[in-house]
């Protein structure tokens, strides 16, 4: 900011915090010049959501005491480092073979983007964060992310989920879909293939294709409670 700026900047604070207006001339023409020192590097506004006034009227909306410049550069700072942080470096168009040219447009990028210039590259939010809405539907309507060429080639890598993925589709029951009694495997987890040793102990704990009898048992019975239901 200029010093023009800066003065329109404490015209509207004194607007709204008259304790910060300097009615004598000179107070203010040094009042001026401490917040231009502080704030000179500091835009008045930016394209991409910097306004200083938006920063000030923050400050007088949560705190008691009268804003300082450092108050309004700190904000700046942190728009600055949240903006560089949800920004990914896009690949410079420049020869890779010219390491100057390379660095020099990698850094004006970032600058455009700290200073509020240009919009971050955020390339990490593709993946981040939760769910698209629908995201639920859709894959109920197309039936699984993994095309069934790829799923057929992981079969052997997964015996266990591959078992229970045919038995669905041939119309039996979801036999991971409740606790077993004897492995103490979770919903959703294979059975462990566990022996009592003469301690009484039980040992081993390779996981099994196909579960337990028992836990198959349990979920046949729970299958004939829903339809007696």
């Amino acid at each position: 900011m200029n010093p023009r700026e800066v003065a329109a900047v404490l015209a509207y604070l004194g607007h709204l915090d008259p304790r910060t207006m300097r009615t004598d001339t000179g107070e203010a023409r040094d009042q001026i010049a401490q917040w231009h020192e502080l704030l000179g590097d500091v835009p008045f506004t930016t394209e991409h959501g910097w306004d200083v006034r938006k920063a000030i009227k923050a400050h007088v909306l949560a705190s008691p005491y009268p804003i300082l410049p450092v108050d309004v550069a700190r904000q700046w700072r942190t728009y600055r480092r949240d903006r560089l942080a949800r920004h990914t470096d896009p690949t410079p168009v420049a020869d890779p073979d010219d390491p100057a040219a390379w660095r020099a447009e990698l850094l004006g990028t970032r600058h455009a983007v700290a200073a509020g210039a240009t919009a971050p590259a955020t390339h990490r939010q593709l993946t981040s964060g939760a769910p698209r809405p629908g995201i639920e539907e859709r894959l109920a309507a197309i039936g699984s992310c993994i095309p069934p060429a790829v799923r057929a080639e992981l079969a052997k890598y997964r015996p266990a989920r591959a078992a229970r993925e045919a038995a669905i589709a041939a119309g039996g029951p979801d036999t991971l879909s409740v606790r077993c009694e004897w492995c103490h495997a979770v919903e959703g987890e294979p059975c462990r293939s566990r022996r009592v040793g003469l301690d009484g102990n039980a040992r081993g704990n390779a996981p099994r294709a196909t579960p337990h009898p028992s836990r198959i048992d349990l979920v046949v019975a729970a299958r004939t409670q829903q339809v007696a239901a």
